[in-house]
């Protein structure tokens, strides 16, 4: 049974790419379910996959992912994996979909939930947009106009991740793009003929080798500003090339709930990376021997 993948909308759950692609397990809102449900919707994940990987938006509403902890620390487990996502939604959506690729590959839980981390470095993901839009997300500066208007006039081509980006989509500037082989997600909005743009100009300078269109996520005016958009998000697509690079990336064990990791952080139980001789349980070793001892620093007066 593959590990399981959660999600907070039903618009991160993608089409997959091939015949051996999982599904996700789309959690019950807030105000849709009780507490004692969401227990029991959690508990049953946990029964039947041994582990719950969830991707969330960093977006997503306070009571949501006060709901997703307060369900974490009620079931006191530490086989649940709770991962903030920074990327636009289409971005995020993409991302899951790779975990769901890589979950039915013979990684351990702790390694797929710290691959998140590494993939979203990986996911170029950006929007194509209407004149006078706002960037409120994504710290980069207005293009000139070559008309001397306070704003630009003209489409707007913007890359959230992973390295900040804009340009007009009518100059001669271009986006970074990918430096190996991926697949370009698009979803449009209402903005005319922008999906043309995103499948023949931007395509063909990224080199991508398949183009597949999607539902524009409901998030995605709220985030990018705008409902006059095209989103896109470009990614490795291919599950072997995806299990190679995690694959490759060096294995540590977690100091504290003891789950193999990669990267600095395990995913489960947020314990950072530490050197076997400076874990938290061998310090409060130390301390507690120099409290034993005479003249240790809570020796009284």
């Amino acid at each position: 049974m593959p590990i399981a993948i959660a999600v907070t909308s039903a618009d991160l759950v993608l089409p997959p790419t091939d015949q051996h692609t999982p599904g996700a397990h789309v959690l019950t809102p807030p105000d849709a379910q009780e507490f004692p449900d969401a227990l029991a919707e959690t508990a049953r994940l946990l029964d039947q996959h041994g582990h719950l990987v969830t991707v969330y938006p960093t977006t997503t509403p306070r009571a949501t992912v006060q709901r997703l902890h307060a369900v974490r620390a009620m079931l006191e487990s530490d086989r649940i994996a709770l991962l903030p996502s920074a990327l636009p939604p289409l971005g995020t959506a993409v991302l899951v979909r790779q975990l769901r690729q890589l979950s039915v590959c013979d990684f351990a839980p702790g390694v797929l939930g710290a691959s998140t981390r590494l993939l979203a470095h990986y996911v170029y993901a950006g929007a194509l947009l209407a004149p006078g839009s706002r960037l409120d997300r994504v710290p980069v500066a207005l293009p000139a106009d070559p008309t001397g208007a306070p704003r630009p006039s003209g489409q707007l081509a913007v890359l959230a991740g992973p390295a900040p980006q804009l340009v007009r989509a009518d100059g001669e500037g271009s986006l970074s793009g990918p430096q190996f082989s991926t697949s370009l997600t698009y979803a449009p909005g209402a903005l005319g003929n922008g999906s043309e743009w995103v499948t023949a100009r931007l395509a063909r300078q990224w080199q991508v080798r398949g183009v597949h269109p999607v539902p524009l996520p409901a998030e995605s005016a709220a985030w990018w500003g705008t409902g006059k958009l095209v989103e896109f998000a470009a990614a490795i697509s291919d599950v072997s090339l995806l299990y190679q690079m995690v694959g490759s990336m060096r294995q540590e064990t977690c100091h504290w709930c003891g789950l193999t990791l990669i990267g600095d952080r395990c995913a489960f139980c947020s314990a950072p990376l530490v050197q076997p001789d400076r874990t938290p349980r061998a310090a409060i070793g130390q301390a507690r021997h120099r409290a034993l001892t005479p003249g240790g620093p809570h020796r009284s007066a």
